[in-house]
């Protein structure tokens, strides 16, 4: 199990529960498959995709996945049919149908095709480290971020996080570029993206370029702000990070993921596990590394 995302949060109160129990209570809100008439359902998986056991705990790191199926019913075959539908109608009538006849046509033809739509399931993982005041989130967007951290308040009553970061880190990614100041353990790739001040102002992409070179210096002379950055850090990873602090594109380098080879492909839960051990461990340190370089400890909650 490597995360491709990472959504940051720091908990913001100390929390301590029994692993038991907290399962138990992600257990009432268990993923159930869509009702036949029923766009979307969500709810806990297990994390290995089998089995009943709705978490997954190691070094006091707590793994969950929230599991979404959707009914997918396009709109353009619910409007051809209505489309079709209304012609008729008026062909035969030889007067319009209204707004509102045609909405409750709308309706009765999405009921009626609803229970014979294909579904789609979608999975949200995360994991909390009550030691390290951390959840994690694997997760490019914040819609899919914030029904994660939601479904886990409304099992356990009380989710006390803020993000990592709530403050936009852009002037330290700029300082990198601009001043050469990234950390030691910081390397930066050849991939950012820069934008001006300006709310519409121009926006700047760079792929397998050089970000130290006279180009890109103009760009910044000129007052332009890096808003995404590529970096390797400490030999461990490669991220993009975002000016909010958002982790993309997160990739463990073959340093980290071979460390687990020796254990046979055929004993899939072992290798689940100990993958899940040393990825949510780097991550931790990783998070930890962040709030240093960027001074988040300096940040007070309200």
């Amino acid at each position: 199990m490597w995360f491709k995302n990472l959504k940051l949060y720091a908990i913001t109160q100390d929390m301590d529960f029994e692993e038991q129990d907290f399962e138990d209570k992600l257990a009432e809100f268990k993923f159930r498959p869509c009702g036949s008439q029923e766009l979307a359902t969500m709810g806990w998986a297990s994390p290995f995709n089998q089995g009943e056991a709705l978490i997954h705990a190691t070094a006091g790191r707590i793994w969950m996945t929230l599991k979404k199926q959707e009914r997918i019913l396009p709109a353009v075959v619910v409007n051809a049919e209505l489309a079709d539908k209304v012609a008729l109608i008026e062909a035969e009538t030889g007067s319009p149908v209204g707004k509102k006849a045609q909405q409750d046509m709308k309706q009765e033809i999405i009921h009626r095709l609803l229970p014979q739509a294909f579904t789609k399931n979608s999975y949200t993982h995360g994991f909390i480290s009550t030691k390290d005041h951390l959840v994690v989130v694997d997760s490019s967007a914040d819609g899919k971020a914030e029904a994660f951290l939601a479904m886990v308040r409304k099992a356990i009553g009380s989710l006390p996080v803020v993000p990592l970061a709530r403050h936009s880190v852009q002037a330290d990614l700029t300082s990198w570029l601009k001043d050469d100041s990234a950390p030691t353990d910081i390397s930066v790739l050849e991939e950012a993206e820069l934008k001006a001040l300006e709310e519409d102002g121009a926006i700047i992409r760079c792929k397998n370029q050089d970000l130290y070179c006279d180009e890109i210096k103009h760009h910044l002379e000129a007052g332009k702000s890096v808003q995404k950055l590529a970096v390797e850090w400490s030999e461990t990873l490669t991220a993009i990070i975002q000016e909010d602090l958002s982790i993309k594109r997160l990739k463990f380098t073959d340093v980290i993921r071979e460390q687990n080879d020796d254990i046979p492909k055929d004993q899939m839960l072992a290798r689940l596990d100990a993958n899940f051990a040393l990825m949510s461990g780097e991550v931790v340190r990783f998070a930890k590394r962040l709030k240093e370089i960027f001074n988040l400890d300096d940040e007070k909650v309200s």
